[in-house]
């Protein structure tokens, strides 16, 4: 069956068919009843849906906030499922003027779910010509300039917008206090993650032992959408080794292969840990001259190294930056600093 093409909203849309999308995209969840995990979130979305349909109404503004891969889109195209609705979806970054967003706006049905991915990076005059169209689903539009410009009242079908994004703090409070609804999503514990594991095995038609999902699980950082490619990489593994059935040794050598280790650390977290180890006696360091030192993005460190480094206990942050942790000094094999110098080691409770 081929895979089915990824459509994204704006003025650059452009239909793209990439390998991962397609992957994640069939394994998605379309409803609550095969969403694993975020109960307090679900629960109270449901509620939320619930009621809003008993009156005949869009659901409530939502805004979703969190790390990368823990299913706000998912989540959104769920809503639009449980609500009967059609969703569009499209970012922040593709939408640059006001036209792009009314030419979405008009093409939206009563009830539809309009959903913006990394909703922080709309471009300031996008979201204040925003404002009014979420609140009274109506905007002034300017045709012309000059003597000949004129103001045009367009009138939209009542919608649901979802935003989404990595960088809650980032999302400006004026459009931040219109969302109705607004829940943070965390990460998950091993044992959800092995469900979702199990369930895209049964949907690969991959034969997975409760002992080869829970070694994926405990290295895939909480993270659904990690967890989901490193069954895919280790189910190649396994087809390349000729061995049908995926258990946790199978497992290991795949993700040891793949420079995974026990913790779910890859390449890159190894190396920020080493970088404020070795050239910053384990800190404090800001996060600019970690990624200066690593020769990345500011943004790669924030939004995809850190978040699950803290939540790891790896690194801890303080008013005058990052520190790692007695954790990381033990996990990476180096000398912590209460025996080097005979001083206390930051957040080492012993």
């Amino acid at each position: 069956m081929a895979p089915k093409k990824h459509r994204e909203e704006g003025p650059f849309a452009k239909e793209t068919l990439t390998e991962d999308v397609a992957y994640l995209g069939s394994l998605r969840p379309k409803t609550f009843a095969e969403f694993v995990g975020q109960a307090p979130v679900v629960d109270n979305l449901k509620i939320s849906i619930a009621a809003a349909r008993e009156r005949g109404e869009p659901l409530d503004h939502t805004l979703l906030y969190g790390p990368p891969g823990l299913g706000k889109t998912t989540l959104a195209h769920v809503i639009a499922n449980e609500m009967g609705a059609g969703i569009v979806t499209s970012s922040g970054p593709a939408i640059v003027r006001p036209g792009d967003l009314v030419g979405i706006l008009t093409r939206l049905k009563r009830g539809d779910v309009f959903f913006i991915d990394e909703i922080h990076r709309l471009p300031k005059v996008v979201e204040e010509f925003l404002y009014p169209a979420i609140e009274d689903f109506a905007v002034d539009f300017m045709l012309d300039s000059g003597p000949d410009a004129r103001s045009v009242n367009l009138r939209f079908e009542p919608f649901t917008l979802i935003g989404a994004t990595t960088r809650a703090g980032l999302v400006s409070k004026p459009l931040r206090n219109r969302f109705g609804l607004y829940y943070h999503l965390d990460f998950y514990p091993p044992d959800e993650l092995v469900e979702i594991l199990k369930r895209s095995a049964l949907l690969l038609e991959v034969e997975l032992t409760d002992d080869g999902a829970s070694e994926a699980a405990r290295r895939a950082r909480g993270t659904p959408r990690v967890a989901n490619r490193l069954l895919r990489r280790i189910r190649d593994y396994a087809q390349v080794n000729s061995t049908k059935t995926i258990d946790a040794e199978v497992g290991d050598s795949a993700l040891e292969l793949l420079g995974i280790d026990t913790l779910g650390l890859d390449d890159l977290d190894r190396k920020a840990l080493a970088v404020i180890i070795e050239s910053y006696g384990g800190g404090p360091v800001g996060v600019k001259a970690i990624a200066a030192t690593l020769n990345e993005e500011e943004d790669t460190i924030v939004d995809v190294v850190e978040p699950y480094l803290l939540k790891a206990g790896l690194i801890a942050r303080t008013r005058q930056g990052r520190v790692v942790t007695a954790k990381a000094y033990e996990h990476m094999g180096a000398e912590a600093p209460l025996k080097r110098e005979g001083t206390p080691l930051p957040f080492d409770e012993g």
